[in-house]
């Protein structure tokens, strides 16, 4: 390597025998890219399941994060590879429209990628391979459809809800509470769904952590919880039938909109000045008592004189209010976002019947707690935990359980965890090969290979023979025709996951499949890679 420099000066680098390198073309290059997915797959393979391992991540400021979820691992791993990018970009996939098993997509990606290179060394065409993939993903969705199970449920009866949100739940950091926490999960939801239309708004449920305290402390609040205090020390602490206006105008006296310049030369004139300052905050706050308001929320925040006024007419308030809780405030207390003291009417106030302060610990740490609100549709699960890692991995984990709960209530068809389905699936597609005359079904015996690895990975973290446990549940389903036995991880004594109470929503199981088949017909269709170096 040697450093010249071009007729402007600019230094450019010469690298020796650079024209003996060449691009990966066809066979190599598909072989590559194949590495590379599975490269990515391996890392998450040993956080599947619920004895997974949990990853430690370091971003480049410093910060660690400690999580076994996919997405999230993912996201923050630094990815160069095209094609590790695109298994990156399966996983986030998987979370926007699931929210729930996004490390299963990537690992049955890996094992497909894994199975279709075996079928590229003996000469079959990708896109033979492709077609062979297509058809098994068909086959596999169906008979996820065959075998699932509805369920039912209603607001007195959560429990089918509950059981399966402890699923999610129980592959986390968090499993010792999975109980508490897929309680408080299903109850947000129920409190924010439209069980006439199916639908969900998990805009409406705000997830808000304070470190301290314990995991258990973690609670449900039917109101909004808001990260700040009174402005005034001496203000009341707790309001009841509170009515609230909430504002976006600050308590200031305006502004030119120009650039503007005030001489004052005489002490006359800066009395008038201050006199006129003093009945501008007059007239804003009494223009809240007229109208009746108890409480004042703004997002600006206003100066001594405005909140030493603002106590002395014993009007609480809270200032600096972000614009999303704001949002969350109105829809929770029936009021309007008012955007000048001029529109302040009575119509406009929020209600709730009680408004307190909090303090933790031995902090001076204080939330406002806004309850028994007008509309009940919004919720805060308000989480504690030891430090802020927990705190963060507690939220991703309801996030996990919100989604699942969520999308039981758009259809609630099951299908049973612990790779129960993946077997059975499996079973399926090896029984549909023979079908099929030409190429193709090697393609389709090797996704029901690929469709084992879950189940195998799933026996390998649980410290279990993989071979051996998969092959003797593998004789078992079909012996018995039972499509509820899957690997026993937890080493309850039973394959049968019913028993277990181990459940997985049939939407996500059958959204994985078709993701991960999508993205391995894709990468099987590159057969050259192409950078700006090239052109």
């Amino acid at each position: 390597m040697a450093l010249a420099f071009d007729e402007y000066g600019r230094p450019f680098i010469i690298l020796r025998e650079q024209e003996s390198k060449s691009r990966l073309r066809g066979l190599d290059a598909q072989k590559a890219n194949i590495a590379a997915g599975v490269a990515v797959s391996r890392i998450l393979r040993t956080s599947l399941g619920p004895k997974g391992m949990d990853k430690m991540l370091q971003s480049p400021d410093g910060d660690i994060t400690i999580t076994n979820d996919g997405a999230t691992i993912l996201e923050q791993m630094d990815v160069d590879n095209q094609i590790g990018k695109l298994m990156v970009e399966l996983s986030r996939s998987q979370d926007y429209e699931i929210g729930d098993g996004t490390t299963g997509v990537v690992v049955l990606a890996g094992a497909l990628l894994q199975q279709s290179e075996k079928l590229l060394e003996r000469g079959i065409h990708p896109i033979r391979v492709a077609e062979g993939f297509e058809i098994s993903s068909r086959i596999a969705v169906d008979h996820l459809e065959k075998i699932a199970h509805k369920f039912d449920f209603s607001a007195t009866n959560i429990e089918p809800l509950v059981q399966t949100c402890m699923t999610t739940l129980s592959s986390k950091i968090v499993n010792r509470c999975k109980r508490s926490l897929a309680e408080i999960a299903v109850k947000s939801v129920m409190a924010v769904a439209d069980l006439e239309r199916k639908d969900v708004n998990l805009d409406l449920i705000k997830v808000e952590g304070k470190v301290g305290g314990k995991l258990e402390d973690t609670e449900l609040i039917y109101g909004i919880v808001v990260d700040k205090d009174m402005s005034h020390p001496q203000m009341p602490k707790q309001i009841e039938d509170a009515k609230i206006a909430i504002l976006t105008c600050p308590f200031e006296p305006p502004k030119p909109k120009t650039k503007h310049k005030v001489d004052i030369d005489t002490v006359e004139k800066f009395q008038t000045l201050r006199k006129q300052e003093q009945k501008y905050f007059d007239d804003m706050v009494q223009r809240c008592k007229d109208v009746g308001a108890t409480l004042v929320i703004c997002q600006w925040g206003f100066d001594d004189e405005a909140n030493h006024l603002l106590m002395h007419r014993n009007l609480p308030a809270v200032r600096w209010v972000g614009g999303v809780e704001l949002e969350l405030i109105a829809i929770a207390t029936g009021g309007r976002i008012v955007p000048r003291f001029q529109e302040l009417t009575t119509e406009k106030l929020g209600k709730a019947g009680l408004v307190r302060e909090k303090a933790f610990g031995t902090t001076k740490d204080r939330m406002l707690y806004i309850e028994h609100c007008a509309n009940s549709k919004a919720v805060t699960v308000f989480i504690r935990g030891g430090n802020k890692m927990m705190i963060e991995e507690t939220k991703r984990s309801i996030h996990d359980a919100l989604c699942v709960a969520r999308n039981l209530i758009r259809n609630n068809s099951i299908v049973y965890g612990g790779g129960a389905a993946e077997i059975s699936c499996s079973i399926a597609v090896e029984t549909a090969a023979d079908k099929y005359p030409g190429v193709e079904q090697y393609a389709i015996r090797a996704f029901a290979d690929a469709l084992d690895s879950v189940p195998m990975a799933l026996a390998e973290n649980s410290g279990l023979q993989p071979i051996e446990t998969l092959s003797a549940v593998k004789a078992q389903q079909i012996k018995e025709s039972n499509h509820c036995c899957g690997i026993d991880c937890n080493d309850t004594g039973t394959n049968n996951m019913r028993e277990q109470n181990v459940f997985e929503t049939l939407i996500g199981k059958q959204q994985q499949i078709l993701l991960a088949t999508q993205v391995v017909k894709m990468i099987l269709k590159i057969d050259d890679v192409i950078s700006p170096a090239d052109y």
